[in-house]
């Protein structure tokens, strides 16, 4: 008989003190680790059975293959992005405004979709738990959602609108968006949280993205309930009622988010006075703000690590802080340093702010940017 692993707040403090903590979940009876076939979580690898391993051994993985057994669930408001490319070649008659003539139209996985999406693309498994409308749009996002090998599970409330965000692109500018979207009622959302508590066991991490559409009306109890299973959490915030999202793991908001919360601040100094005296408030493990040409500040009990962003042409940050928090999750999972993680992260970022729209930075993109990403090793 296995059982699971240690928790996984433990195994986290590891990542930040240096020490190589476990990536598999699973161990043999006598506690030696396991590690899981990819084709069946369930059990441990047919090559690598319990009965072969000596007492004390580890297993080295390199960093992709760690990433491949992971299974991680997006909670939050999901949305199907649109965007209707043309060309302006005059101003209307009928207002000072230009006109566009469209010419193609795409449909994009948005919100915490997008977030799941990343997590895809950067090789691990994703499960989407949201809301949707029972309409065309929902039928339309359900379609991308499983051409990107997503696990999508929406529930359907009849009562609303699937969120749609409908973006008009002219000579590659954005000239329009218009956005459709109602909160979804209270007695779906609980019908999901029970649906939500069976998804858990399966799940090595949980992200929370927050666009404050209604989808995650109950974080608090959703966030106890998951650190009571000592998974970790991963929030990216909305809003400025911080107090709502206490005790995850970690908290993602961008420079705006976070100076609308703690204050502005004129010295690095001040900085890490506001960031570290809100990670304490909210009982988190860390505090993760990005800082769009700045780069990304990860501050942890006692230390403060800067990355600077990487130079690359930005042409459009729609979706960049879904891509942030989904190379987060992957990398913390996985049992990659805060370090790693981190510069895993900004790289994603960088990545994908090159990108037109909501996109996707793959594994494969980002390790182009590091020489010996190959060799990333974590012990199993």
């Amino acid at each position: 008989m296995r059982e699971r692993s240690r928790d996984r707040r433990d195994n986290l403090r590891d990542v930040g003190s240096g020490r190589r903590p476990a990536v598999a979940v699973e161990r043999c009876g006598d506690g030696r680790p396991a590690r899981r076939d990819r084709s069946d979580p369930g059990r441990a690898s047919a090559d690598l059975p319990c009965a072969l391993l000596a007492p004390g051994h580890r297993i080295s993985v390199t960093l992709r293959d760690a990433i491949r057994d992971l299974r991680i669930i997006v909670v939050g408001d999901v949305m199907l992005d649109e965007y209707w490319f043309g060309d302006v070649q005059r101003i209307s008659p009928e207002a000072p405004v230009p006109i566009v003539r469209i010419a193609r139209s795409e449909e994009r996985p948005g919100g915490a979709a997008n977030v799941a999406r990343n997590i895809v693309a950067l090789g691990a498994s994703a499960t989407l738990l949201s809301v949707v409308g029972a309409d065309s749009a929902a039928d339309r996002l359900r379609t991308v959602l499983t051409e990107a090998g997503i696990d999508h599970r929406l529930q359907t409330d009849p009562h609303i609108r699937t969120t749609v965000k409908l973006r008009v692109i002219g000579q590659q500018q954005q000239m329009l968006r218009i956005d459709f979207e109602d909160a979804p009622s209270r007695e779906v959302l609980d019908q999901k949280r029970a649906e939500f508590e069976q998804s858990l066991d399966a799940a090595d991490l949980v992200v929370f993205s927050d666009y404050r559409k209604g989808a995650l009306e109950h974080v608090e109890e959703l966030i106890r309930r998951v650190r009571a299973r000592g998974k970790p959490v991963l929030v990216d915030p909305k809003g400025d009622e911080y107090g709502r999202y206490t005790g995850a793991t970690v908290l993602t908001p961008n420079r705006a988010e976070f100076t609308a919360v703690a204050g502005s601040w004129n010295t690095q100094e001040e900085f890490e006075s506001k960031a570290q005296a809100l990670r304490r408030h909210l009982e988190l493990d860390a505090l993760l703000v990005t800082m769009s040409e700045q780069g990304m500040m990860l501050v942890r009990e006692g230390s403060v690590l800067h990355r600077p962003a990487q130079a690359r042409e930005v042409f459009d940050v729609s979706g960049a802080g879904d891509t942030v928090i989904a190379a987060l999750a992957v990398m913390l999972a996985a049992g990659a340093t805060w370090e790693r993680t981190v510069d895993f992260a900004n790289a994603a970022a960088g990545i994908v702010v090159s990108k037109l729209g909501t996109s996707v930075a793959t594994f494969e993109e980002v390790a182009s940017v590091f020489e010996d990403i190959e060799a990333w090793s974590v012990s199993a």
